[in-house]
């Protein structure tokens, strides 16, 4: 390809229209910067001179005068709720709000915004509000989610549902908590005087529809499971409570600790006292936990005497050593001896009073279950965390066990 003299005419072209875009554009910026009011670089030196009451006093004025300044409105806002500064949030976002001019997108941003300030501030039944407001706007799937965490934290489990049915409606999106919102339900129906069996019975049944649409958990089965077993004692049905109660043995092992008792009370109840506390002596030797421990020490110290029940606790504390295990251990002797029977110890001539205060101070902090979450220890099982509201966040096992 040759070259072509009069192609050097289109250099200069070229440098001079590049040379007046450049012109255009700085006027351009120069003309915009004019129109800026002066509240808009006040509002910014009270921020550089951390003045924020008085920036934000400035930044509503701009919002007033130039609708176009709303984003710095919107980032101001989010600036301030992740600070912590909820109380300034609320400011921003409700100034917005009183602006009869507000584009209705910019409108339905501002109430989302809100309804989190309200959330961030705690002030449940407000956010509740602000978030109800936008159910049919583009904010609707983030606004169901915070509705459902809303209605988590009153314990509100119908709402709770109806929040996750609305959830599905707009998104394929599993919520494995379903099945312990239906259970709470069942347990308060169960709770009732009198109980409401029918109505238990459909939120159990839902439970299972729940686990076997979003995949179950150990921790949800065996949550049913004993509900199940607290249906069936209610209806009268010790075999039935039995049955399900012993389900837990064999599908979720690690928390026969939380079944044992009443396990046991079924099996004496149907007059298998031997064969109940035979069941859970071979449990613990396959899955030792202390609150199993304390179950079957405490049976064999009432139906068989000391002899059998020491030997068991030698047993089990050689294997598996734990304060808490010998705390307990100590704790039924004491309460023996006390009944004029302290001739039957093992320890002969031992102060078992100063040993038990001495081993009780040093294991008041293990004996515990801790959210594997937040860390939030409690002394009952919980399936939801009190602290962070996370679920199945405590293991079926004390403090000391899980160092």
């Amino acid at each position: 390809m040759s070259f072509e003299p009069w192609w050097l005419i289109f250099v200069p072209v070229v440098f001079a229209l590049g040379w007046m875009a450049a012109r255009f554009d700085f006027r351009q910026m120069l003309s915009e910067t004019r129109n800026l009011p002066d509240s808009y670089f006040k509002g910014l030196n009270f921020l550089l001179n951390e003045q924020p009451d008085r920036a934000i006093d400035a930044f509503v004025e701009v919002a007033k005068l130039d609708p176009e300044t709303t984003e710095l409105h919107f980032a101001l806002g989010s600036l301030f709720r992740r600070r912590g500064e909820v109380e300034r949030a609320i400011r921003v976002h409700q100034s917005l709000l009183t602006r009869q001019d507000l584009p209705m997108p910019d409108r339905e941003n501002a109430q989302f915004e809100l309804a989190q300030d309200f959330l961030k501030a705690g002030m449940l039944d407000r956010a509740e509000q602000g978030f109800q407001a936008v159910m049919h706007t583009r904010h609707a799937l983030d606004a169901v989610r915070a509705l459902i965490r809303i209605y988590e934290s009153e314990h509100d489990w119908p709402r709770a549902i109806d929040a996750v049915r609305h959830l599905h409606k707009l998104v394929d999106e599993p919520v494995p908590q379903l099945a312990h919102y239906q259970c709470e339900l069942a347990g308060g129906m169960l709770a009732a005087h009198p109980p409401d069996l029918e109505g238990a019975a459909r939120a159990l049944e839902a439970a299972d529809n729940a686990m076997r649409q979003t995949g179950s958990s150990p921790a949800a089965e065996t949550r049913v499971r004993m509900l199940r077993a607290q249906w069936a004692a209610a209806s009268g049905d010790v075999e039935g409570q039995r049955a399900h109660l012993q389900d837990v043995l064999t599908g979720a092992p690690d928390y026969a600790g939380l079944v044992a008792e009443p396990l046991l009370a079924c099996y004496e109840t149907l007059g298998q006292p031997d064969e109940g506390l035979t069941l859970l002596h071979a449990h613990y030797m396959r899955v030792p936990t202390l609150d199993l421990f304390n179950v079957v020490f405490r049976a064999l110290r009432a139906r068989q005497g000391s002899l059998p029940a020491w030997t068991f606790a030698r047993e089990a504390l050689r294997a598996h050593p734990s304060l808490l295990g010998l705390d307990r251990l100590l704790e039924v002797e004491l309460a023996h001896a006390k009944e004029g029977a302290s001739g039957e110890h093992m320890i002969p001539g031992a102060d078992l009073g100063l040993l038990r205060s001495m081993i009780h101070k040093h294991t008041q902090r293990l004996d515990r279950y801790a959210c594997n979450h937040c860390g939030f220890e409690a002394r009952r099982f919980y399936w939801q965390c009190p602290g962070c509201n996370t679920w199945e966040s405590y293991a079926p096992r004390r403090l000391e066990e899980l160092k």
